[in-house]
């Protein structure tokens, strides 16, 4: 069983080696913290991904934290000060992988819900946790298929905080209301391999594209609106070549990702690639992967209360982004559910040193109890 405090708690989820997809036991405790408070445990595993749907109460409206107990790798355990699967107190911060990314957020919900429910035992409908080991891997495994499997009972989400770290300077500040899509396209243009020195025997797939990779940089995709950016196309890897000076490539191959807004469409964003890949005559090959539509959640009681809650605890409004990559909200979102990020500072986060300030943990509790007593207290 998990500790009474957000900083005990924190720190027996960072001293669990949970590299994704590895769970190393963390929803288990958390299971039981849960399991103590009347809530009933289901855990699904699609996979070698562990996932936990955990639900206190039968009627809605349905109150969800979502977040995840896999974090990314070390890197070099040497390079750390502190060893980072051993959760260390320095100068009133928490060291240690996850402590911001996002055991942290996760200890604050627990701390939370169970505050909340000594307070409010015969609460308004229910409270739920979705935990997946899959966030920070290939996300095919976790939150989407649990979702697949909410769905096909009908069971339903009306409004979810992901515990994702949103804030930039102090906690509260700023809360996601939303996020990109993203989609990646593999594109390989098709040459004709041969020496450098007959040209007139080969066609390099390189020159061939240039116009075409010039034109999609340049292409304006559409102008945002009031909550995104406009779409953005970015190339992230080019490869072509066999290593020699002395040989035209038979193949050129090219990564590109766009991070797009709500005024567009994965389509739409493939049919114009499409068209112009088509309209400079390339011979080609081309993969696409979809990572998610964008989704925004502009009004609502959750929004209501998750504005109302900071500005109790902190004395300040907190600011709507829809910036930075993209999260497990992606995939609650679509249900129709009402979704936002509220989150630790994300400085540190995927870093050497990864830490979160111990008293933000304890804010963020706060918080998270807050949005509670204004969405179910009765």
């Amino acid at each position: 069983m998990l500790n009474d405090s957000v900083i005990e708690i924190a720190k027996e989820l960072i001293n669990r080696r949970s590299v994704t997809p590895e769970d190393a036991g963390c929803q288990e405790a958390i299971g039981e913290f849960l399991g103590a408070l009347g809530f009933n445990n289901e855990t699904m595993v699609f996979e070698d991904t562990t996932n936990l749907w955990s639900r206190r109460g039968k009627e809605g409206p349905v109150f969800c934290f979502a977040g995840h107990t896999d974090v990314v790798p070390s890197g070099p355990e040497s390079a750390w000060k502190t060893p980072p699967f051993t959760a260390t107190e320095v100068d009133g911060y928490l060291h240690g992988r996850g402590a911001a990314d996002m055991k942290g957020s996760l200890a604050a919900m627990l701390v939370a819900t169970r505050e909340f429910v000594n307070k409010y035992p015969d609460h308004k409908g229910s409270i739920a946790y979705l935990i997946t080991s899959d966030e920070e891997g290939p996300f095919i495994n976790g939150t989407t298929r649990v979702i697949d499997t909410l769905e096909a009972r009908n069971e339903k989400i009306d409004w979810c905080i992901v515990g994702e770290p949103s804030s930039t300077d102090e906690v509260g500040d700023i809360v996601k209301n939303g996020r990109r899509g993203s989609l990646t396209g593999d594109l390989v243009v098709k040459g004709v391999q041969g020496h450098v020195a007959y040209p007139h025997l080969a066609k390099n797939p390189v020159h061939s594209a240039m116009a075409a990779l010039d034109e999609l940089a340049k292409s304006h995709w559409d102008n945002g609106n009031d909550f995104f950016p406009p779409t953005s196309f970015q190339i992230s890897n080019i490869h072509a070549g066999t290593g020699a000076g002395n040989v035209i490539p038979g193949e050129m191959h090219v990564c590109f990702n766009f991070r797009f807004s709500t005024e567009v469409t994965d389509q739409i964003l493939i049919e114009r690639v499409t068209a112009i890949l088509e309209a400079h005559e390339l011979e080609y090959e081309i993969k696409w992967t979809f990572n998610g539509q964008p989704f925004l959640t502009d009004t609502g009681a959750l929004l209501e209360a998750t504005q109302g809650a900071i500005a109790a605890v902190k004395g300040t409004p907190t600011v709507l982004s829809t910036a930075g990559g993209t999260s497990d909200g992606r995939f609650i979102a679509p249900t129709g559910a009402q979704v936002i990020e509220l989150g630790p500072v994300n400085a540190t986060i995927h870093k050497i040193d990864e830490c979160v300030k111990m008293s933000d943990l304890e804010q963020l509790a706060d918080m998270y109890f807050g949005i509670l007593e204004r969405l179910l207290a009765k």
